[in-house]
């Protein structure tokens, strides 16, 4: 493989791919443990996705030779700070996505720091004595929804789209 930075990115967008086509195969398999498989390859989707992120971060970060080259993660690269006493517009569009929760790449960033955290059980109400036994239930507190194929494929598109157009501007003439 070059060593050029797009390199990574398109292998990391590539790899997002193939989790995402797995995941498909999973969900249309009748195998036992087909709910693991899904699990499973949503989240190497993730993973590769925001190495396809990291990935565009570090080529911005070494078209400009920014100090930030060779960040290990990308929300340190994507923070208003990065910005000062430097007028990147791609790297601004960046922060400017990733600032906003409704967007993409902020739900992106979120998914990724959700594999890290750890399982937690559902809050349950604390039990008063002088209450009756029977407790109401609140049925619109669902647990939170798995990402689904197609906005997974959403974002990769998306993380595409960009990734060419930055590209194209990032080319020396």
């Amino acid at each position: 493989m070059a060593h050029e930075l797009y390199t990574r990115t398109n292998q990391k967008i590539y790899f997002a791919g193939l989790a995402l086509e797995a995941m498909d195969k999973a969900a249309r398999g009748t195998a036992m443990n087909a709910q693991a498989l899904q699990q499973a390859e949503r989240e190497a989707a993730v993973f590769h996705l925001y190495g396809a992120l990291l990935g565009l971060c570090h080529e911005i970060a070494g078209f400009y030779r920014l100090p930030q080259a060779n960040a290990a993660t990308a929300e340190s690269m994507l923070t208003p700070a990065s910005l000062e006493g430097n007028a990147i517009p791609e790297l601004a569009e960046l922060v400017e996505l990733a600032q906003h929760s409704q967007t993409w790449l902020a739900q992106l960033l979120a998914a990724y720091a959700a594999l890290f955290a750890p399982p937690r059980a559902p809050a349950k109400p604390k039990g008063d004595v002088t209450q009756p036994l029977i407790q109401a239930v609140n049925l619109d507190a669902q647990p939170p929804a798995e990402l689904e194929r197609e906005e997974l494929e959403s974002w990769r598109q998306q993380l595409k789209v960009l990734a060419i157009r930055f590209r194209e501007g990032l080319s020396e003439c």
